[in-house]
């Protein structure tokens, strides 16, 4: 496997960062994480290409520990860098087979973007590698469903429209949205004609994080394969400013924070982080946010696959 390893910035618990990363030690990794500094696609403010790199950084002070006070010095995280093209076609292929790659080595990943439309090269090499139907869970302040935006099929804003033209998922009913509070005419008119599964930000608040998790497991748990992306512009602007498309009546930290440890229950074979513009807000709270999301969420994998001693 020829994997990208220039990695500017060392953190994520001191990860593979330098030389090569063979196979034996991606082999032994409990979890592998990469970056796609990309935001070509945006329809509003650039600067998520800058995230993976901010992200890293951050986690170079942070202890490797959740917040249920656990001990993850035993987990193997082998960071892979970053995947970086300026022509998106030869992106998307690069991220397509090593996410197939990955896949095939039934390795548990994680992916930094980047504008939300990295996913789409992820979730095709995700198709390309199973044999199953699988499902998607979308965490985001928008639906991403829009059939092109401002003349592009690939989008930041087309996302999840693009998955729906897989082979592996079967129609809409394979998606659940969370936290949605936007919606364009295009993405209106689809689900017109077609079922969505979807708890808005505005529903969320009511029902509690305990039934959202609820409804979520009734619908996908079904699934054998599950991936899970998410926006941060899902959380409300408050606790994460820092990025292109920010929308006021979010979900907060804790919602979200509680929402991933219950998803988490259901068979998670990757996730990822988007939309994180850390030139976009001084504070760095997107940056800080994708940190804590991402390090809980390796800590709900290895309490699932082999516990903490």
């Amino acid at each position: 496997m020829k994997l990208n390893n220039e990695v500017k910035t060392c953190g994520l618990w001191g990860g593979l960062c330098d030389g090569q990363i063979s196979d034996e030690k991606i082999k032994d990794a409990d979890i592998i994480v990469f970056g796609i500094p990309f935001d070509g696609n945006v329809s509003y403010r650039a600067g998520a290409k800058d995230g993976p790199a901010a992200i890293r950084e951050s986690t170079a002070p942070i202890p490797p520990t959740t917040e249920y006070f656990e001990d993850m010095t035993g987990t193997t995280v082998v960071d892979l860098g970053d995947y970086d093209d300026e022509d998106c076609d030869i992106l998307f292929e690069k991220v397509e087979k090593s996410v197939f790659e990955l896949i095939k080595k039934d390795k548990f990943f994680t992916m930094m973007g980047g504008d939300h439309s990295v996913t789409i090269p992820v979730l095709r090499g995700i198709d390309r590698a199973v044999d199953h139907e699988f499902g998607i869970i979308h965490i985001d302040a928008h639906f991403d469903l829009c059939d092109e935006l401002e003349g592009s099929k690939v989008s930041h804003g087309c996302t999840e429209r693009r998955a729906l033209e897989l082979n592996h998922v079967k129609g809409s009913e394979s998606i659940f949205f969370i936290g949605i509070r936007s919606a364009e005419v295009d993405e209106l008119n689809f689900m017109k004609n077609n079922t969505v599964n979807v708890i808005s930000a505005a529903k969320f608040e009511q029902l509690g994080t305990t039934q959202v998790v609820k409804a979520v497991k009734e619908k996908m748990g079904h699934f054998k394969s599950i991936y899970l992306t998410l926006d941060i512009d899902c959380l409300d602007p408050a606790y994460a400013a820092g990025t292109g498309t920010p929308k006021f009546g979010g979900l907060n930290s804790r919602q979200v924070l509680d929402l991933l440890k219950g998803l988490f229950d259901l068979p998670i074979i990757g996730f990822d982080v988007v939309e994180v513009a850390p030139n976009l807000d001084s504070s760095m709270t997107s940056v800080y946010g994708a940190q804590r999301i991402i390090t809980e969420c390796w800590g709900h994998q290895i309490r699932k696959t082999k516990g903490f001693k």
